[in-house]
């Protein structure tokens, strides 16, 4: 394996978590009985530009042709949106600019430029899968199904001109080709204007052992560091980083063609010395994850079997991709969890890939009662507790499993925020 980034054969192994199917290949029912395609999941580093990475043995035409995801079925997720482009908007002056022109990449149903539509500025959506970007165009957001590339990037351009704002959220990690990803970033955008990348941040992942954020669509993972150092090679600077609680902590890094960047943002330089600290400029600082992760799916399978031991029934809520890691790696079953549900109907009467356990609609909870939910999503603990409180009507109990297992107090409201949450992916 050479890595992606640099180019070195010098990786080191930091997580093993064995061979799985890909996150999102649900299963239907005439298909129990076909056998499945897995691949490992094996985490390196490069020692030499420290960049986190998997082998690339899932092609991103064999995950997103058709997709599961479908960004707009999280109300909260839609919010998030709509918060970054009031907030861009007001930054860059998009909608007193006429010649304004935002481009999304991997833009999925629209559920971000359907904002922008609203405001009157002139967008357009890249989006590789076919179902999900049919729906975007449904809803009225233009969009183009393609991968970018280069040269999808140079064609965009000169039929579109250059974009004042390009976005790429949660896409980032998705590309095996990170050096054409990013020269196609450039391209899009213009010499003036600012690209923004949201990105789950590697300094989580390691720190609270998230070892369900990585599965086969997840081909690297980011620190500040790495990102500014990928970034530079497609001539593009980072400004400015956020840090945002998405995702179970994620980044949000601006940058601009490099012959227009000024000095890094105050921000910035804090969240590389936070990264410093825990020891992520070295490689040293990744070789606690495993034994980190091994502790917590220990934890999730003796809460599990003694559950199990107790008579009491379990099920899951959310079916999203870091569920599917959780699930696979545990080596849980319908045997320990009886089925799961989710808000999408794409996925009801289906099947979790690898461990087949059943998909229903979220109504399937408060009809059978049962003694324990286990959120799959448990990054979104805040809005999902608040969802999920019924569940203490009968004495039910609602219980997430990372970073550390805990069960959730039901008898407490919580008080409204503007701090954003996400998607169940």
């Amino acid at each position: 394996m050479l890595c992606r980034l640099c180019g070195s054969r010098d990786l080191e192994s930091v997580l093993d978590l064995g061979a799985t199917p890909p996150c999102e290949s649900f299963l239907t029912a005439d298909r129990l009985d076909d056998p499945e395609p897995t691949y490992p999941l094996h985490v390196r580093v490069c020692r030499d530009c420290l960049l986190v990475q998997i082998p690339a043995l899932v092609s991103p035409d064999d995950t997103f042709t058709e997709y599961a995801y479908f960004s707009s079925f999280s109300s909260s997720w839609v919010e998030h949106a709509c918060r970054f482009v009031d907030e861009a908007a007001e930054r860059m002056a998009l909608g007193v600019r006429d010649d304004a022109f935002v481009v999304e990449v991997a833009s999925n149903d629209g559920y971000l430029l359907r904002h922008v539509v609203e405001r009157g500025i002139r967008c357009l959506g890249i989006e590789p899968s076919v179902n999900v970007g049919a729906a975007a165009r449904d809803a009225g957001v233009p969009t183009e199904t393609a991968f970018l590339n280069p040269e999808t990037a140079a064609r965009v351009r000169a039929d579109h001109g250059p974009a004042s704002l390009v976005v790429a959220n949660n896409v980032y990690a998705h590309i095996p080709d990170v050096r054409g990803f990013t020269e196609g970033l450039r391209t899009l955008v213009a010499d003036d204007g600012l690209v923004s990348i949201e990105v789950h941040h590697a300094l989580k992942l390691v720190a609270e052992a998230q070892f369900d954020t990585v599965y086969h669509e997840h081909f690297q993972y980011w620190t500040v560091l790495t990102a500014m150092r990928a970034l530079e090679k497609g001539d593009l600077t980072v400004i400015d980083v956020e840090s945002l609680p998405t995702h179970g902590g994620s980044i949000r890094l601006w940058a601009t063609p490099s012959a227009n960047a000024g000095p890094p943002s105050e921000r910035t330089l804090e969240i590389l010395a936070e990264e410093r600290r825990a020891g992520l400029h070295a490689v040293e600082g990744y070789r606690g994850l495993e034994s980190a992760a091994r502790d917590a799916r220990a934890a999730v399978l003796g809460f599990l079997l003694e559950c199990r031991r107790r008579g009491e029934r379990v099920v899951g809520y959310g079916a999203p991709g870091k569920g599917n890691t959780l699930l696979n790696y545990c080596g849980v079953r319908p045997d320990l969890l009886e089925y799961t549900v989710d808000r999408n109907p794409y996925k009801h009467g289906r099947f979790t890939p690898g461990t087949r356990i059943p998909i229903h609609h979220p109504d399937r909870i408060a009809a059978d009662r049962p003694d324990v939910v286990l959120v799959l999503p448990w990054n979104l603990e805040r809005e999902l507790t608040d969802q999920l409180r019924y569940v203490g009507e009968w004495g039910g109990r609602v219980v997430f499993p990372l970073p550390t297992l805990h069960t959730a107090d039901l008898s407490r409201v919580t008080l409204p925020t503007d701090e954003p949450v996400e998607a169940l992916s």
